[in-house]
């Protein structure tokens, strides 16, 4: 198989969707790897590296894309790549349908074969390949508050940790999965007072086993919701509904209640975001502020880390690349349940309930298109 990875162009994303290792086994496998000039850079990995590999060097992203059979991303595809896409090509990447029905029609149209990341799903639940950048932005996510809770971004002034004789900051994180216990994790490692809200009692009795002393956990309802982030400096959003848009816990009349100067890191912000005044920002430009209340919107956080977060997740990814060139993409997902919730789309129809439900669309079994 002709195997595409073209360079990211989502603003300041640096991540690169396989790394020279991975292009070694692809091509030990048989297949062509086809990168674009500099796709690796940016998480320091030379053109150099992947020729001595194996793969082949193209000079533009048009060129990946009209010689690929797959192309596998990090991103979505943004309106200028659009037009490259084409039917029966697979495309291999995060593409979070659910928050943007422009971005979803565009891809029914090509025609192409979507098969996403974040809706890959094993039998218990997990979700493999959305884990590891979970992971990164739950921790960042905390990283980049306690910056934004400083003065000088106009924030509250507070540390998190506090000191001895001052009060430690208090850190709020809607939803308990990956994002959740990862941002709680690194907030209670840097002593501040974190609770945690979660509507399953089985995941709160577990977080409530393996976290330390300074970190609550809570049941997660309106009123429980609206008591924690009054007195926060921090809230963390970490909810997900695998492929659909995540629920608005915050409104905007509920910032009112919270103090001025206080921070919102939104990582939900791929499924629309779970605050009602969040909107997607960017590494250059992260934060806006309403209503007294810093906001932070970043849609890929884990790009501001990309040699982290590439070898992150391309670690989790690749089996199933590899396995999608081996196969070919029908048989692959008639073998492996957990991939073929992966399809999203494939000749113009929406293979995932979440999106079809989004926007009012015709919903297709999955199975249907890999018998």
């Amino acid at each position: 198989m002709r195997i595409g990875i073209p360079k990211e162009i989502k603003t300041n994303e640096n991540r690169v969707s396989l790394v020279p290792a991975g292009a070694e086994a692809l091509v030990s496998a048989g297949h062509t790897v086809l990168v674009e000039q500099g796709a690796g850079l940016g998480s320091g990995f030379s053109d150099e590296q992947y020729v001595a590999v194996g793969a082949k060097i193209l000079p533009t992203a048009d060129q990946v894309w009209a010689e690929a059979e797959m192309i596998i991303k990090v991103k979505e595809p943004i309106a200028v790549e659009w037009p490259r896409m084409r039917k029966g090509q697979v495309i291999f990447t995060y593409f979070h349908f659910a928050a943007d029905e422009q971005l979803t029609r565009a891809h029914l149209d090509s025609g192409a074969i979507c098969i996403a990341y974040e809706t890959v799903e094993l039998a218990n639940g997990e979700l493999p390949l959305l884990t590891p950048m979970s992971e990164v932005a739950g921790r960042m996510a905390v990283q980049e508050g306690a910056k934004y809770l400083e003065k000088l971004f106009g924030g509250r002034g507070v540390l998190l940790g506090g000191v001895p004789g001052v009060p430690p900051a208090k850190v709020v994180v809607l939803g308990g999965g990956v994002v959740g216990i990862n941002a709680a994790k690194m907030a209670a490692g840097m002593a501040a007072k974190v609770t945690i809200l979660d509507l399953s009692l089985p995941r709160l009795r577990y977080l409530s086993d393996v976290m330390p002393a300074n970190v609550s956990c809570i049941y997660s309802n309106r009123h429980n919701v609206l008591e924690q982030i009054a007195t926060a400096d921090l809230v963390v959003g970490g909810v997900l509904i695998p492929g659909a848009k995540a629920p608005k816990l915050i409104r905007k009349d509920d910032l009112k209640l919270m103090k001025p100067g206080a921070v919102i890191v939104d990582v939900a912000i791929d499924q629309g975001g779970c605050v009602e005044t969040i909107k997607a920002t960017t590494h250059e430009n992260p934060v806006y502020t309403v209503d007294g209340i810093i906001h932070y919107g970043v849609a890929n956080m884990p790009g501001g880390v990309p040699r982290t977060s590439t070898l992150a997740l391309t670690n989790a990814t690749f089996p199933y690349a590899m396995t999608l060139a081996n196969k070919g993409w029908k048989q692959a997902l008639r073998d492996d349940a957990a991939l073929l919730k992966g399809l999203n789309a494939v000749d113009g129809k929406c293979t995932y309930a979440g999106v079809a439900e989004a926007f009012g669309l015709a919903f297709h079994e999955p199975g249907q298109f890999v018998g």
